[in-house]
């Protein structure tokens, strides 16, 4: 008896939403350095920075969770859309760096204002290179990853 498969929805959702976060933690990394605060930053955004500080290493992982979190649920608006729009599917480069353009902006301007930690929603940031990060290492991967498992999909 083999084990049930993933849909293709699922995998496109699962794989792209951690393989975004996957380059994005690399990169939060290289630029922050390997310290608990990077994550625990994430977590900030529910409790508050200073709890998040005050709580370690649990702290980290449940701010590492949450980032994951976080990826996986912009995947599955990216496939959500492409459903709807299949150009998306079909221009996977084109779309994957605009969306990545998106996730920054949706995240800088929207999420980060409304969360616990109360960021300056406007103007928006411009950090060069963190939005080139999110179109090529967050955008590109979750499109192209669910252009691959669309093309998976029962007729």
């Amino acid at each position: 008896m083999s084990a049930p498969s993933l849909s293709p929805l699922f995998k496109a959702i699962l794989w792209g939403g951690m393989l975004a976060s996957f380059c994005d933690m690399v990169f939060a990394f290289v630029s922050y350095g390997l310290r608990l605060g990077v994550f625990q930053s994430v977590l900030g955004g529910i409790i508050g920075r200073d709890t998040a500080r005050a709580g370690g290493v649990p702290a980290f992982v449940a701010g590492l969770f949450l980032h994951y979190l976080i990826g996986i649920i912009w995947a599955a608006i990216y496939w959500v859309a492409s459903r709807r729009n299949p150009a998306l599917v079909k221009y996977a480069l084109p779309a994957g760096l605009v969306y990545g353009f998106v996730v920054f902006y949706g995240m800088n301007c929207v999420v980060l204002p409304l969360s616990a930690l109360h960021a300056k929603a406007w103007p928006p940031p411009w950090a060069p290179l963190a939005l080139a990060v999110h179109m090529v290492f967050v955008g590109l991967p979750i499109a192209l990853v669910v252009r691959y498992y669309s093309r998976r999909l029962p007729a």
